[in-house]
């Protein structure tokens, strides 16, 4: 468990393989609850290569000194990110 935002990864390995390989990470919002926007890969086994990119938005929250995962969501594909970017473009225009 990550006791800083900062240290907080999607990277996961098993046998030795990297499984997810976090590419890149921005982070949304801190302190008490933490949300982090995930830019990664996973490894394709079938294949023998990391697949698309893809993304996640994941809250955590800081119990005992230690961020803990709570919720996210993952976005499965560019078109759907792009989808996502189009609402919400219109509806932070449209707010002002």
């Amino acid at each position: 468990m990550a006791s800083t935002v900062e240290d907080i990864t999607i990277n996961y390995t098993e046998d030795d393989l990297q499984v997810v390989k976090e590419l890149d990470k921005e982070i949304l919002s801190k302190g008490a609850w933490t949300t982090i926007l995930f830019r990664y890969q996973e490894w394709n086994r079938a294949k023998g290569e990391y697949g698309p990119e893809k993304y996640s938005i994941r809250r955590y929250q800081k119990v005992d000194g230690t961020y803990r995962p709570k919720s996210k969501f993952n976005i499965s594909s560019v078109a759907q990110a792009k989808k996502i970017i189009a609402a919400l473009n219109t509806w932070v225009e449209n707010a002002e």
